[in-house]
C-alpha cells in the first residue's frame, strides 16, 4: 500500500450506494443462489463439516486452516419475500416498543424468533433485515441472544467480512458487554423453559457469554491481520479490544468514536435506528480473569504475525490504523510496547530497538509525518511514548525541522502532540528554546495550536513558565510598558501590536485560539500572569463589558474569575466593574455564564448584593431563559421566603468547600498556616467592618480552623445544654415517681 493512499471504500446501502459495485441481489446470485421460498438450513454449530474446520493445537488453542485469498463474504440465498415482509411489520413496534405488560414484549418477541427460526444466519446477510435484527437484539432476552450468537461461530470469518452482517455481530458483542458484568455476579436474565420461541421444545443449554467471547478471539485470532485491514471486520475487532479489556466503550452517536463509522451512523440515524449507548458501556467495566489472559495472548500472537511490512501498511491505512493504535494502547498498559521487535518497533522500522539514524527509516517516517493517516498514528505513539524513545524520537526527526513541520499542515499535529507531551522538565525546556524565535511567526500564520501546546506542557509539569510567556509577549510586539497595556487586546484579537494600534477596535474579531490562549495563561503562576491582569485593568470597563456578550470573550472573562491561582483581591475587583450589570448579563445567552461564574467566585454578602440586584428587576431577567437558570442557581425563591435558611445554606457549602480544599490540599502544615493568616485577616477585617459599608460586602471568610473551633464549641454547649435538660426532666421525674409512692 503506499503510503498516504486513501482507498476510497463504501459500505454499500449501509453507508450510501456505489454505483460502481453490485447490488445484493447480483452479488447473492454469485453465491450458492437458491430459489425464493426454498428452505435454509444455518449452520450446524458441532458435529458436522462446514467451510471452515476447527482444529485443536497441540497447546489447546482453537485455529482455522483459512486461505485468505480464497475467502468470501457469507451468502446463503435470497431471504423469502412474505419473511422480509413481515420483519417490516414488525419494524414499526421494534422502533416504539411500549408493551402495557412484560408478559407482552415475552410474547412479541418470542413469536419473532419463531417466524425466523432457521433462517437467522441468512437474515443478517440482508441489507434491511440485518437492521431489523440489530432492533430486535435491543428488546431480547440474554438467552436469544446467546443462542443467535452461538449460531454464528461456525461461519465466524465469512459474517464479519461481509458488509451487513458484520454490524449484527458488532450489535451482539455490545449487548455481551451489558450482560458480562451481571453473568459474573450471577444475576443472568435468562428466560424460563415455557418462555421459549418454541414452547414444545426442551430448552438447548447455551454456553455463558464469557465462553462466547473467547470462541469468537480463537476464531478471529489466526486472521487478524487480514482482518484488521477488512473495512468491516476492523469495527468489530476494536470493539472486540475493548470488551476483553473492559475498557468503556465510546458514545456511538458521537462523530468522533472509532467503533462506527460516519456512514454507517448516519444511515442507522436515518432509518430511525438508535445505537446501543448503555449506561455501563461508557465506564470502567469489570471483565473475567480469563479475559485477561486471553487478550495477552491475542496482542503476542498477533505482533508475532505482523511483519514489518505489514505493520507499516496498517499505520497508514484508515482501516488497520484505528486497531494498531488501541493495539499499542493496551500493549501500554503491561509494559510491554518498547520491547525489542515489539509491534511499535515494527511500524517505526526498529527506532525502539535501534538507535541510530537509518536513511530508509527516516524517509518513511518522514512520509508517515505528512500523511493524513500515519500523522494520527504517530500522535498516538508519541502519546505512548516512554521519555527516553520520545527523545530519541524527538531529536532526529522534529528538531532538525521543527520549523518546517510546525508550519505544515499535517506535521503541525504530530509537533503539538510532542510538544504537548514533553516528559521531563529538561525536555521542556530544550523545546522552549527550540520554539522561542519562531512563536510570533506561528501566532499569526494559523499555527498558534503549537504555542498553546507548549502552555500545557508548562501547566502540566510545573515549569517553564516565564521563558513561554515572554517569548509570547515578543512574538506579539509587547515588549515595552506602552505595548504591555494592549496586551490581553493583543491576545483575544490576536493581531500584532504595530497592526492593532492601526486597525478600528469595533471591527476586530474575537479569535477563538487567543481566547485559548488567554485560558491557558490563567492556570500559570500568578506571576505569569500578571503582566495580562494588569492589562485588563487598563481597559476600559465598557469595552471590557461587551466582551461578556461574545462566545469567545466571555470564555475570556469566565477564566480571569475562575483562575485558582489569582489572588481574592484581584477577582474582587473584577466583581465589582460588574455591579449593576448583573441583571442585563443574567439575560444574555454568554453573560449568564459570567454571573453564574461571578457567583460561585462571591463570600455570601456579596452573593447577596447580586441576588438583590437580580430580583430588583426580577421581571425581566424572568422573561429570559437563561435567566431563569440563573435564578434557579442562585435559589431566589429561597431568599424572598426565608432569607435566614438562604444563609444559614450559603454558609454550609462554605463550609464544605473549605473543608475539601483542605482535603485536597494534602499538607498539614500549609493548612494550619492558611488558618491562622485567615484567622488574623478576619481579625483585622472585623475592626474595619464598622468604617466602611463597601468592605462589608467583602467580607473574608472565616478560617476552617477557626470555623471548626466555633462548630465545636457550640456543639458541646448544645450537648451540655442537652444533658442539663435531661438531667432537669429526669429529676422532675424522679419527684413525682416520689410523690405517687408517699
Amino acid at each position: 500500500m503506499a503510503f498516504g493512499g486513501k482507498r476510497k471504500v463504501r459500505r454499500g446501502k449501509r453507508g450510501g450506494e456505489n454505483k460502481h459495485e453490485k447490488s445484493p441481489d447480483a452479488e447473492t446470485a454469485t453465491f450458492n443462489a437458491q430459489a425464493v421460498g426454498d428452505e435454509y438450513t444455518a449452520p450446524p454449530m458441532e458435529g458436522e463439516s462446514t467451510p471452515f474446520t476447527s482444529i485443536e493445537a497441540e497447546d489447546g488453542d482453537h485455529s482455522m486452516d483459512i486461505d485468505e485469498n480464497n475467502i468470501s463474504p457469507a451468502s446463503y440465498g435470497l431471504v423469502n419475500p412474505e419473511l422480509q415482509s413481515y420483519l417490516k411489520s414488525c419494524e414499526a413496534m421494534l422502533d416504539n416498543p411500549q408493551f402495557e405488560l412484560p408478559e407482552d414484549r415475552i410474547i412479541f418477541v418470542n413469536n419473532v424468533y419463531s417466524e425466523i427460526k432457521n433462517y437467522e444466519l441468512q437474515l443478517t446477510t440482508d441489507h434491511e433485515c440485518s437492521r431489523i435484527l440489530e432492533k430486535l437484539f435491543r428488546i431480547s432476552s440474554e438467552y436469544q441472544i446467546k443462542r443467535f450468537f452461538a449460531l454464528t461461530r461456525d461461519d465466524t470469518i465469512r459474517l464479519v467480512i461481509h458488509r451487513f452482517s458484520s454490524h449484527t455481530i458488532q450489535t451482539l458483542l455490545l449487548l455481551t458487554a451489558v450482560a458480562l458484568e451481571r453473568e459474573m455476579r450471577g444475576e443472568s436474565s435468562d428466560l424460563a423453559t415455557g418462555e421459549e420461541p418454541d414452547s414444545d421444545a426442551v430448552r438447548t443449554e447455551m454456553p455463558k457469554f464469557e465462553e462466547l467471547v473467547l470462541t469468537l478471539v480463537d476464531t478471529l485470532q489466526p486472521m487478524w491481520s487480514f482482518l484488521m485491514s477488512n473495512e468491516y471486520a476492523s469495527h468489530i475487532l476494536r470493539v472486540l479490544l475493548l470488551v476483553l479489556s473492559g475498557r468503556p466503550i465510546e458514545d456511538q452517536t458521537n462523530p468522533k468514536n472509532t467503533i462506527k463509522s460516519r456512514r454507517s451512523a448516519k444511515y442507522v440515524e436515518d432509518r430511525n435506528g438508535e445505537p446501543i449507548n448503555h449506561p455501563a458501556l461508557a465506564k470502567q467495566r469489570t471483565v473475567p480473569e480469563s479475559f485477561a489472559t486471553a487478550l495477552d495472548k491475542l496482542l503476542e500472537k498477533a505482533s508475532e504475525s505482523i511483519s514489518e511490512i505489514v505493520a507499516r501498511d496498517l499505520a497508514n491505512s484508515p482501516v488497520g490504523s484505528p486497531v494498531l493504535q488501541l493495539m499499542l494502547s493496551l500493549q501500554a498498559e503491561k509494559s510491554q510496547l518498547e520491547k525489542d521487535g515489539s509491534l511499535l518497533d515494527k511500524c517505526l522500522m526498529g527506532l525502539v530497538s535501534d538507535g541510530p539514524a537509518h536513511p530508509r527509516r527516516d524517509a518513511v517516517i518522514g512520509m508517515m509525518l505528512q500523511d493524513v493517516v500515519g500523522s494520527h498514528f504517530l500522535q498516538r505513539a508519541v502519546e505512548l511514548m516512554s521519555p527516553k524513545l520520545l527523545k530519541r524520537f524527538y531529536k532526529q526527526y522534529i528538531c532538525s525541522k521543527l520549523k518546517e513541520l510546525a508550519f505544515h499542515p499535517i506535521s503541525n499535529f504530530v509537533v503539538q502532540s510532542v510538544l504537548s507531551n514533553a516528559k521531563t522538565d529538561e525536555q521542556l525546556k530544550s523545546m522552549i528554546a527550540e520554539i522561542q524565535p519562531h512563536v510570533g511567526d506561528l501566532l499569526f500564520k494559523q499555527r498558534p495550536g503549537v504555542v498553546r501546546a507548549l502552555l500545557d506542557s508548562s501547566i502540566r509539569l510545573k515549569c517553564g513558565a516565564a521563558e513561554i510567556t515572554d517569548a509570547l509577549y515578543q512574538g506579539l510586539g509587547a515588549s515595552g510598558e506602552k505595548e504591555r497595556k494592549e496586551l490581553i487586546n493583543l491576545l483575544a484579537f490576536l493581531v500584532p501590536y504595530s497592526r492593532f494600534v492601526q486597525a478600528d477596535y469595533n471591527r476586530l474579531p474575537f479569535s477563538l485560539q487567543g481566547s485559548l490562549i488567554i485560558q491557558s495563561i490563567l492556570k500559570l503562576p500568578s506571576s505569569s500572569c500578571e503582566p495580562l491582569m494588569e492589562s485588563f485593568f487598563a481597559q476600559d470597563p465598557d469595552m471590557i463589558y461587551e466582551w461578556c456578550k461574545d462566545p469567545s470573550g466571555s470564555r475570556i472573562i469566565e477564566a480571569i474569575i475562575s483562575s485558582k491561582q489569582l489572588p481574592v483581591v484581584t477577582k474582587r475587583r473584577v466583581l465589582e466593574r460588574y455591579a449593576n450589570k448583573y441583571a442585563d448579563l443574567a439575560a444574555n445567552k454568554y453573560g449568564s455564564h459570567i454571573v453564574d461564574a461571578c457567583w460561585r467566585a462571591a463570600d455570601i454578602p456579596y452573593k447577596e448584593k447580586i441576588l438583590i440586584e437580580l430580583l430588583q428587576r426580577e421581571t425581566q431577567v424572568r422573561d429570559s431563559p437563561f435567566g431563569r437558570i440563573v435564578m434557579s442557581n442562585c435559589r431566589a425563591d429561597q431568599y424572598k421566603r426565608r432569607v435566614d435558611e438562604w444563609r444559614e445554606r450559603e454558609r454550609n457549602i462554605q463550609k464544605r468547600k473549605r473543608l475539601f480544599e483542605d482535603i485536597l490540599d494534602g499538607d498539614t502544615s500549609t493548612a494550619a498556616a492558611t488558618a491562622t493568616q485567615n484567622s488574623a485577616s478576619s481579625k483585622r477585617y472585623k475592626k474595619a467592618e464598622e468604617k466602611d459599608e463597601i468592605d462589608e460586602l467583602f467580607a473574608t471568610p472565616a478560617a476552617p480552623a477557626k470555623e471548626a473551633t466555633k462548630s465545636q464549641a457550640t456543639t458541646e454547649s448544645q450537648s451540655d445544654a442537652n444533658g442539663k435538660e435531661a438531667g432537669t426532666k429526669r429529676s422532675k421525674k424522679d419527684k413525682r415517681s416520689k410523690k405517687k409512692k408517699d
